[in-house]
């Protein structure tokens, strides 16, 4: 299994939709990155976002999770409040082939924030539209005998901000 590079990424974005919309280049102007980069895709969060409030004084239960713990925001910065999170969405829609899997870094500039999960004990922006996270894919020598897709994954093909499946 190897690391793909952006030559790579270019080629099966544009030849098979795999990233939609792509930026072909490292946007980086007076923002936090995103686009294209040497082995990965830094990819945006969009303006959407479910922040949670433990105002319930809720236990955060991934098989019966509480949708009234979450606030709903759309607006071009997210406040998240200290030792909390928020759940978001990214601009670019993924279509991974059968024979990658991807792995998802957050991105140095968030991190050096304290924000890899919000471990920091202060509120923390996030910027819509923007990068907040890269993509890397590595191809496997062969293609599995059951992909994901064959699986039905619960998340696949989700739209929208996404809350915990059972």
């Amino acid at each position: 299994m190897s690391i793909q590079s952006d030559r790579w990424i270019t080629r099966m974005a544009k030849e098979h939709g795999m990233i939609e919309p792509f930026e072909s280049s490292q946007v980086r102007e007076g923002v936090i990155s995103y686009g294209v980069s040497s082995y990965g895709y830094d990819m945006r969060v969009a303006p959407e976002f479910k922040i949670f409030t433990n105002v319930l004084s809720s236990i955060v239960d991934p098989k019966n999770f509480d949708p009234k713990s979450f606030v709903e925001f759309e607006g071009p910065v997210c406040i998240v409040p200290p030792n909390s999170f928020a759940l978001a969405r990214s601009v670019e829609y993924f279509r991974i082939p059968r024979n990658v899997v991807t792995i998802t870094v957050g991105k140095s500039t968030y991190a050096r924030c304290g924000i890899i999960t919000n471990t920091t004990p202060l509120p923390a922006k996030i910027y819509a539209n923007e990068g907040i996270a890269q993509v890397l894919f590595f191809k496997g020598e062969e293609e599995p005998e059951v992909s994901y897709k064959d699986k039905k994954g619960k998340y696949q093909g989700q739209q929208g901000v996404t809350l915990p499946r059972m």
